[in-house]
């Protein structure tokens, strides 16, 4: 440890300001009375509560109990809101038992829904005081066919079909396409698949407005029934008309997050980054085989805030066999260029009908932890199933019970990702985290202005939590999906306010949220002084939990400077 602590000092002299390190507390008597505590042994796990009779206390009882069990997860819960979902007393269950990030779905549904679920949200965040994340899902291109003259048709293996641009209603032999785009593009040999894959067809021949396909796998085909590409990059924009008008509403009434649906290339994300600006972070969800070719799926990382892998038309296009090695090295990259990765779709598909899933998609739950995703998602099984908040419980459970496991804690070590880039503020974070690792330190705080800091914070996948400190209420919610991090907004920019007064504030923080609950309970903070220099950390500290005035350092009882 001296030597650490050594190489530490070093390090810091560097930079504007050297590490600090606690001699000896104080007495207890100096102490807030609500930090004294009979024990002698430091611990981080959370106090046992009492339950009383009162209904009030009652419900504090079961606040507080939801909070210790938010603050024992790393990975993050998204869940979708749709027909079962959409009331405050609903959400609010939600949230309870662990959604921390909530899903917007624009395929479905008016504006005017959308806002009020917006606002039922932002008013959890101020009852619970915790910030809330909120992700507005854009549609994208949907391929259709064209509609038959009886609804359905039912195609045979071997035989030909057409499609073509006529509005004509189809029959067994053709159908409209109302896409050029498509049929422009495709060339003998394409893959067609219809109906999310249940019908496959291989092109033969193509001329003006039209093209032949063989029949590979046949089936029932009915109107509507939707067209994958999975062989081709369409010329088409990744939004619609519909999407921009969704986005500029979405934009409008203050969401944190814009996933762009079926990115092919980077190009679909900079387009999106021309519209949206800083007024949200952007996801792109990666479910075509194009985005996720080696090199085009780097280049789209980069550019996105965040990553969804959308196995739902990944697993369409892509053969299944290949879909969990594509999550696990999406995921793999995704940490290397410390990008938050949320893992979607089918999670508990099972629970839209069912109170309990099959193993094998608590498996597939598991997996994604283990592979060290920063969110899983839950889809119609939040939205439109019959046990909602149950899926959300049991995804609980098996984040913690994976986590708890000691293999868990290894793959993530044995996976740490190299910063591509050096800098001092990456020499401080890796610092820090090893501090907190040696002293046996409750959670890392971190200050942060845009969340820059605090995702390479989450890239070394501490063993403790992120407490993300922000003046930003945008940045505050943005960050709820990351691994890890757990926000608060918190002004640190006060005309003549000192470091230590801000150090006060955040051990108050840390006591409210659970994360300390002994006054010599130990936080590393880490910052960038003066506040507000985004992207940089060049100061260490660790203060017990009872406040920075209860450590005597070299001596000297003032703190006022560093």
């Amino acid at each position: 440890m001296l030597g650490l602590l050594a190489a530490t000092t070093a390090l810091c002299a560097s930079t504007t300001s050297a590490f600090v390190m606690p001699v000896r507390p104080l007495t207890l008597a100096a102490r807030p009375s609500s930090l004294t505590s009979s024990s002698s042994s430091r611990s981080c796990v959370g106090i046992p509560l009492r339950m009383v009779s009162h209904p009030d206390v009652d419900n504090e009882y079961k606040r507080k109990l939801s909070e210790q069990r938010r603050w024992t997860k790393s990975t993050k819960q998204l869940a979708t809101l749709g027909p079962v979902s959409n009331t405050e007393e609903m959400i609010e269950k939600l949230f309870l038992a662990g959604v921390d990030v909530f899903r917007l779905n624009f395929s479905h549904g008016a504006h005017e829904e959308k806002k009020a679920l917006l606002d039922i949200i932002r008013g959890l965040e101020v009852k619970f005081n915790h910030p809330i994340a909120i992700l507005a899902d854009l549609q994208g291109p949907k391929l259709r066919v064209g509609t038959f003259e009886h609804d359905k048709v039912i195609l045979v293996d071997g035989q030909s079909f057409r499609f073509d641009l006529s509005d004509e209603p189809g029959d067994s032999m053709r159908v409209n396409l109302p896409h050029p785009e498509i049929i422009n593009t495709l060339q003998n040999g394409d893959t067609l698949l219809l109906d999310d894959g249940k019908l496959r067809m291989t092109v033969t021949k193509k001329g003006e407005g039209f093209v032949d396909t063989l029949v590979n796998v046949g089936g029932a085909l009915s109107n509507r029934k939707g067209v994958n590409t999975p062989s081709v990059v369409l010329p088409i924009s990744a939004l619609t008309p519909k999407d921009r008008k969704d986005l500029d509403f979405a934009l409008s009434i203050g969401v944190d997050w814009v996933a762009l649906s079926f990115v092919q290339q980077p190009q679909d994300i900079a387009e999106l980054r021309t519209l949206v600006g800083n007024k949200a972070k952007i996801m792109a969800k990666l479910e075509k085989p194009s985005a996720v070719q080696e090199g085009v799926v780097d280049d789209i990382i980069m550019l996105s805030d965040g990553i969804m892998v959308a196995r739902g038309d990944l697993g369409v296009e892509m053969r299944p066999e290949d879909v969990p090695v594509i999550q696990k090295q999406i995921i793999e990259k995704c940490r290397k260029y410390g990008r938050p990765v949320v893992v979607a779709t089918q999670m508990l598909e099972s629970m839209i009908e069912s109170p309990t899933p099959t193993r094998a998609e608590a498996s597939d739950v598991a997996t994604a932890i283990y592979d060290g995703a920063d969110a899983i998602m839950l889809s119609a099984e939040s939205a439109a199933g019959k046990f909602p908040v149950e899926s959300v419980m049991m995804q609980q459970r098996v984040i913690l019970r994976v986590e708890e496991d000691k293999a868990y804690r290894k793959n993530l070590a044995r996976s740490n990702p190299q910063r591509l880039e050096k800098s001092a503020t990456d020499a401080i974070t890796n610092a820090a985290r090893e501090i907190a690792a040696t002293i046996g330190a409750c959670a890392l705080v971190v200050f942060t202005a845009r969340g820059t800091t605090v995702l390479r914070a989450s890239m070394g996948r501490p063993g403790v939590p992120i407490l993300a400190i922000t003046p930003e209420i945008e940045t505050a919610r943005a960050l709820a999906l990351t691994w890890g991090v757990y926000p608060a907004a918190v002004e640190t920019r006060a005309e003549h306010e000192t470091f230590p007064d801000v150090l006060r504030k955040i051990c108050s923080v840390a006591t409210d949220k659970g994360l300390a609950n002994r006054p010599d309970d130990l936080l590393v903070v880490t910052a960038g002084l003066p506040f507000g220099s985004p992207g940089v950390a060049n100061v260490i500290r660790v203060v017990p939990a009872s406040g920075p005035e209860d450590w005597v350092v070299g001596g000297d009882k003032n703190l006022n400077t560093i």
